[in-house]
Formats: structure tokens, sequence, C-alpha cells
């Protein structure tokens, strides 16, 4: 299914996503570094974790409400919160009005995140949602390959400039989703008049009803712990690079070579985890189509866990490209089967909600990854490194117990 032949709202999408992810990864893998520097790397390992539980309640009201009122007015809604927190952001002076704005943009994506995704559930069929899925996640990361490097200068040295261009394009967006994009799913008038508190109340009952579940309960648990060993290429490797890896010489050609520092190698890092999203997240799609969903997930568990753990065992920097290959592709297998899993299993009458609690998997997971910035201040890197490879191991575990359980059920045990 050619992206020629889309619906014209997931053009629209597409477009508009790449455009603003360009300007996203000029500024995100650096808040780390950013605050650790400002405010101290404890306070800033503690200070990355409240936005992984905001977006809970975000994603928790934004799941049901792209089930109640259609997918449309959440995307709306949540690209016009990220439009005015960038412009906040852009406004301030203060690292604690930075990280308000920081916590009211993951807050706009969550509220964003669960209706989008419904939406390609409603105009792809099934067989095709992969694919979809993988095209999606190849365009956003188009902005990861040429993002971290310009990023590493705009963000430190031009960051008001940076953060208007973020608004503006934020805005952009908003104004295109408004005006352009129709509404994918059949609204049904309620009479039942819904409070904000009677969201959040509902959509508990709704998130323990599905973690009953246990399929869905493990899938959930597994997925928290991959996060947490995806997460570390923006959180504990940005320290990790700039702390023990040296300068050192790229390549040569005769009295002339090229080297670069350690933030730049980080920056390089960072650039060929998104350049290989952009030239593999597709074939690499299509070449696992026919594999099961269970290996395809034990796989990806394995090679994050495998390759972010070898990064502790050298600094050579060709040696830390090629293991960022390595937890690269089992990032890139992991996002699209996950996405099509919850589609595939959610009752059709709760896509929204299922996806909303699928989130729960990246704000837990996403919670629990800045710890490792935490505990670096007290144990070595091989520790922190150990600790994610262990968190791999028992994501792959997770899932494994999960297809057990579904083996099970299709067979009546």
């Amino acid at each position: 299914m050619s992206w020629i032949t889309w619906d014209r709202n997931l053009k629209i999408r597409l477009l508009g996503e790449t455009l603003f992810n360009m300007l996203f990864w000029m500024y995100f893998p650096f808040l780390t570094i950013y605050f650790s520097e400002s405010i101290g790397v404890v306070e800033a390992g503690f200070m990355m974790t409240a936005p992984a539980i905001i977006s809970i309640f975000g994603g928790m009201i934004g799941g049901y409400f792209a089930d109640e009122y259609g997918r449309r007015n959440i995307m709306i809604l949540g690209s016009f919160m990220q439009a005015m927190f960038f412009a906040l952001f852009a406004l301030s002076v203060s690292p604690w009005i930075d990280y308000i704005a920081f916590v009211g943009i993951s807050l706009g994506k969550a509220f964003y995140r669960p209706a989008s995704s419904a939406m390609v559930a409603d105009l792809v069929s099934e067989k095709e949602r992969r694919n979809v899925f993988a095209t999606f996640a190849s365009a956003n990361n188009i902005g990861a390959i040429f993002g971290p490097f310009l990023g590493a200068v705009l963000f430190f040295q031009y960051r008001t400039e940076l953060l208007w261009s973020c608004t503006f394009i934020a805005s952009l967006y908003f104004g295109i989703i408004l005006l352009l994009m129709r509404e994918t799913m059949l609204i049904q008038n309620s009479k039942k008049k819904t409070t904000a508190l009677s969201v959040i109340k509902d959509q508990w009952k709704s998130y323990f009803h599905i973690l009953k579940d246990k399929v869905y309960l493990y899938y959930i648990v597994g997925g928290m712990f991959i996060t947490i060993s995806i997460m570390q290429l923006d959180l504990y490797l940005a320290l990790y690079v700039k702390n023990y890896v040296p300068a050192q010489q790229l390549f040569s050609i005769g009295d002339w070579s090229f080297s670069l520092n350690s933030e730049q190698i980080f920056g390089w890092m960072i650039g060929l985890n998104g350049l290989l999203f952009v030239l593999l997240v597709i074939p690499i799609t299509k070449r696992i189509n026919g594999w099961s969903d269970r290996n395809a997930l034990v796989l990806a568990a394995s090679l994050s866990g495998i390759g972010m753990f070898s990064v502790g065992l050298s600094t050579n920097i060709w040696l830390l490209f090629i293991l960022t290959v390595i937890f690269t592709i089992g990032e890139i297998i992991h996002g699209p089967v996950v996405q099509n899993f919850v589609v595939s299993y959610a009752p059709k009458s709760a896509i929204g909600q299922y996806i909303g609690a699928s989130d729960l998997q990246y704000s837990f997971g996403r919670f629990i990854a800045p710890f490792t910035v935490i505990l670096s201040s007290v144990f070595p890197p091989m520790f922190i490194f150990g600790f994610i490879l262990l968190c791999a191991c028992i994501s792959t575990l997770f899932y494994i117990r999960m297809f057990n359980f579904i083996d099970k059920e299709e067979i009546g045990i």
C-alpha cells in the first residue's frame, strides 16, 4: 500500500509530523544534559520522571475522548497545547519555567497520540497496518538524522530561535488539522454529561478492567521494561558519552583528519539512530511480516538490551557506532509490531481506550528510565548498563509469558 493512495488525513499526518519532528530532535536529546548542568544531575533525574506520570493522565483522557467524541477533536487539542507550551518555552528566562513548558508539551503529545493511532485503525485494513505504522516511524525519524547535529549547536546557542520555530510549526500543524482534516469515527449522540473527574474515574475503571486481561497486563509490563532500555539513548547514554568517551579521530586522509568531541560523538550516535530508522524501518518491517509477534518482540528486547549493555564495554567511536546499529535494530523491530498488536487485539468499540492503556507501558517506562541518571551519581557505568540489560531480559520473559497465555486461550486450556 503506497502512501500516495492513503486517505488525505494520513497524508496530512505524515507531512505534518515529519516536519515537526525535524525540529523536535534538535532539542529533546539535549534536555537531560541541559537540566543536569543548570539544576543538578540528581535533580534532573527526578525532574525527568514527572512528565511520564503526567502523560498517563493525558493518554487516559485522550484515549477516552477519542472514542467518545472523535479522533480529530483530540488531535486538535493536543496540537494546540504543544504550540502554546512551545511558546512558553521560547519566552522563558528560567530553567524551572522551561521544565513546566516541557511537561506541558509532553501532556499535549499524550493527548494527541491515542487519537492519531486510532485514526490509522479507522482508515487502514488490518493487513496493511504494520506497513503504515512503519512508514510513520520512518518519516518521524527523518528529523533524527540531522536534528542532533544541528541541535548540539542551536539548542545551547540559539535556543530561543529554535523554540520559536517549533512554536510556528506546531501552530501551523494545528491550523491544518482544524481546516483540512475530517473525522474518521462515527460520532454517536449521548445525553450523558461528562466531567473531567468522571472521565478519570471511568477511565481508571476501564483500565482496571483491561488489566484484568492477563495477556494485556503482560504486554504492558513487558513493554515497560523494554522502554526503560530504549529510552537510555536520550538519558544515561548522553551523560555517559559526555563524561567517559574522549574526543577522538573519526578518520584521516594524509595529513588531514576529522575528529569529534564527546558531545559530537553523542550527536552522531543519535543521528545514526535516526538514519537507520529512515533507511531500515520499512525493509525490516516487510522482512519480518511473516514472523510471529512473539519472535519479533523477543528479538527486539534481546537486541536492545545486549546492544545497550555493550556500549559500556568500549569507548572506541567505531565500536559505539556498531553497537548503536544493534540496539537501533531492536527498537525498529519493536515499534510497528506493538502498535499492530494493540489495534489487532483490542475490541473494535474500545480501540482508543486500549491504545491509551497501551501508553501505560511508555509512561511507566519513561518514569523509571531517568533513575539511571540518578544512580549514575553513585554507581559506576557498568552497574548502570547491567541494570539496563536486566530490564531487557525481564521484558523478554514477560513477552514469552504473554504469548504462552495466548496459546492456552486459543486451545481452550
